[in-house]
C-alpha cells in the first residue's frame, strides 16, 4: 500500500515502454519519478504470455536494428535482439524469393554498379532494389549507438531460395535496390518535408512497375505498419522502409515484454507501482482509486491514446489497427529458418508469418518449434482454420497436426497514421500537464520511445533542472494547445 501523501516532482501514468523511458531520463536528470500503472504487471500492449513453456507475444511487432531509440534509450543496455535472415521472405505461385537484404554503405556502390550494367536496358519511371544477398556463415550486425561488448545475437544463414519474380527483371530488382540504398541514407528530417498523401497512392505515383509495388512493396510495408489497405501517411511509409533499408528486422529475446521489465528493473528501487488506478490528473497531482491524491510538480500521461484521452478530455483518440496473432506449434518446422515470410499474392488472411523459435530459441522448449502468424485487419469467423490454410501454402507443408497454441486479437493495437499525419505532435499540453506515447510520434516503438524523449526533455525544461536531455518544445498558448490537441 502507498502513503497518499506520497510525493514525487512528476508522477508518470502507465507503465508501457514510453512511460518507462521518460521515468529513466527523468530520473538521470535528478528528478524523483513515481510510476503509476493500473495493471498487475508493467508492458501494456508489449506483453508476453507464457504457456507450457512457450513466450508468446500479444501484437508480435517488429523491430529494426536501425531504430536509433533502442541504443539511445536508458535501461535497455542488457537488450539482446535476435535478428530475422537478411531482408525478407516472399510467397508467389508455390515458390519463395528472397528480397531487400540488408542495405548498407558497402552495398551502395555494388547497387548503383547493377544499375549501370543493366541500363542497355532502362524501364522509364522505375525505382531501383536490392541486389541478392550474399550467402556465407552467420554474421552479426551491431545496433547503431550500442556500446562494445553489448550483448548481440547472430541469425543463421537463410535457406537457398530463388531470385526474380515476385519482383520484376533484373532491371527492376537493380534499380529497386538503388533506391532503397539512397533511401537508408537519407536523413529523416529530409522525409519528413516529402510531400504527403496515403501509401498506396504514393507508391502508384512513384513510377514503380506494378509487379514490384504489388509483389513486395505492398505486404512489406503492410507487414511494417500494421496496415494492409495503405491508408497510412506516406512519409510514415518512408521512415518504415528506411528502418528496413539501413538495418535489420529483429525480436527481443525472450519476447516482447522484456522491454519494459528491463526498463523497469533498473529503475531506482520503489519507483515503479503496479495495480494503482488514476481516475483523474491536474498540473500538480493525480487521483487514484485505491490511495487517494498523490501531489507533484508535474503530471506525464503515458498510458494508450483512449485512456489518455479518458484522463485529458479533448485530446484526439486515433482510429486503430486491428492485429490478431495465431500461435502454433509442431516438432516438425518448416525449412524457411529465421525469415519473416511474406505472401506475394496475398491469397489468405495472414500478412507475416515466421518460425520464431528459429529466431529466437527461447521462445520454445527444446525440440518444439513455434509458428507465429499476424493477421491483419478484421479476422475470418474461423480465423485458425483460415490460418492453417493460408499456412500450408506458404510454407508448402502440411499443418494438419499442428497444434494451436493460441489466437490473441487485438482490437486497438496500432494508432492509425492518416494523413496529414503530425509525427511530433505536442507532448507538453500545459506547463505541469504533459503527455506521450506512440500516438503522439508514430507507431512503433521507436515512435513511443522517441516521445518519451521528446516528453523528458520538455519536463526538465519546465523544472528548470540542471541536465537538458534534448531540445524541448516550445510552450504552447492556449489556442495551440487546444488545435494540437
Amino acid at each position: 500500500m502507498l502513503e497518499p501523501a506520497y510525493q514525487a516532482d512528476v508522477v508518470v501514468v502507465g507503465a508501457g515502454v514510453a512511460g518507462l523511458s521518460a521515468a529513466h531520463r527523468l530520473t538521470s536528470a535528478g528528478v524523483t519519478t513515481a510510476v503509476l500503472e493500473a495493471a498487475p504487471c508493467v508492458g501494456g500492449r508489449m506483453s508476453t504470455e507464457k504457456v507450457d513453456g512457450f513466450r508468446l507475444d500479444r501484437i508480435g511487432q517488429l523491430l529494426s536494428t536501425a531504430y536509433p531509440e533502442l541504443a539511445q534509450t536508458p535501461g535497455l543496455d542488457a537488450l539482446v535482439l535476435r535478428p530475422f535472415a537478411p531482408g525478407v521472405l516472399l510467397h508467389s505461385d508455390g515458390r519463395h524469393h528472397r528480397a531487400g537484404a540488408q542495405v548498407g554503405a558497402g552495398s551502395a556502390r555494388g547497387a548503383l554498379h547493377a544499375v549501370r550494367a543493366l541500363a542497355s536496358a532502362p524501364r522509364p519511371g522505375a525505382l531501383p532494389a536490392l541486389p541478392r544477398p550474399r550467402t556465407g556463415g552467420p554474421r552479426a550486425v551491431p545496433l547503431p549507438g550500442r556500446r562494445a561488448g553489448a550483448p548481440w545475437q547472430t541469425a543463421a544463414a537463410p535457406p537457398r531460395v530463388r531470385a526474380g519474380a515476385p519482383l520484376g527483371t533484373a532491371v527492376d530488382q537493380a534499380r529497386l535496390g538503388a533506391a532503397l540504398t539512397r533511401l537508408a541514407a537519407t536523413p529523416a528530417e529530409r522525409l519528413l518535408r516529402r510531400p504527403e498523401s496515403p501509401a498506396a497512392q504514393a507508391l502508384a505515383a512513384r513510377g514503380l512497375p506494378a509487379r514490384t509495388i504489388d509483389g513486395f512493396l505492398r505486404p512489406l510495408l503492410a507487414a511494417l505498419l500494421c496496415d494492409p489497405d495503405l491508408t497510412t501517411s506516406s512519409r510514415c511509409a518512408d521512415l518504415a522502409l528506411r528502418a528496413f533499408a539501413a538495418g535489420r528486422l529483429c525480436l527481443p529475446e525472450g519476447g516482447a515484454e522484456v522491454l519494459p521489465e528491463l526498463l523497469a528493473r533498473t529503475l531506482p528501487a520503489g519507483t515503479v507501482h503496479t495495480g494503482v488506478r488514476v481516475t483523474s490528473v491536474s498540473t500538480t497531482s493525480v487521483t487514484t482509486a485505491e490511495h487517494g491524491e498523490f501531489r507533484c510538480r508535474a503530471v506525464l500521461v503515458a498510458t494508450d491514446a483512449r485512456t489518455a484521452a479518458e484522463l485529458l478530455p479533448g485530446l484526439r483518440v486515433p482510429d486503430f489497427h486491428p492485429v490478431t496473432v495465431v500461435h502454433h506449434t509442431t516438432d516438425e518446422p518448416p525449412t524457411t529458418g529465421a525469415s519473416l515470410l511474406l505472401d506475394a499474392d496475398r491469397g489468405g488472411p495472414v500478412a507475416h508469418t515466421a518460425v520464431v523459435s528459429q529466431v529466437d530459441p527461447s521462445r520454445a522448449p527444446a525440440g518444439r518449434a513455434l509458428i507465429s502468424s499476424t493477421v491483419l485487419g478484421v479476422p475470418p469467423d474461423d480465423v485458425d482454420t483460415a490460418v492453417r490454410m493460408h499456412l500450408a501454402r506458404l510454407y508448402g507443408v502440411s499443418t494438419a497436426r499442428w497444434e494451436t497454441l493460441a489466437v490473441r486479437r487485438t482490437a486497438e493495437a496500432v494508432p492509425a497514421m492518416r494523413p496529414p499525419h503530425d509525427l511530433r505532435r505536442p507532448v507538453r499540453l500545459l506547463a505541469g500537464l504533459y503527455v506521450c506515447g506512440d500516438h503522439r510520434d508514430t507507431s512503433t516503438v521507436q515512435g513511443a520511445l522517441h516521445s518519451a524523449h521528446r516528453v523528458s526533455a520538455a519536463i526538465v525544461s519546465d523544472l528548470g533542472a540542471a541536465n537538458s536531455l534534448h531540445r524541448a518544445d516550445p510552450l504552447p498558448t492556449a489556442r495551440e494547445d487546444q488545435a494540437a490537441a
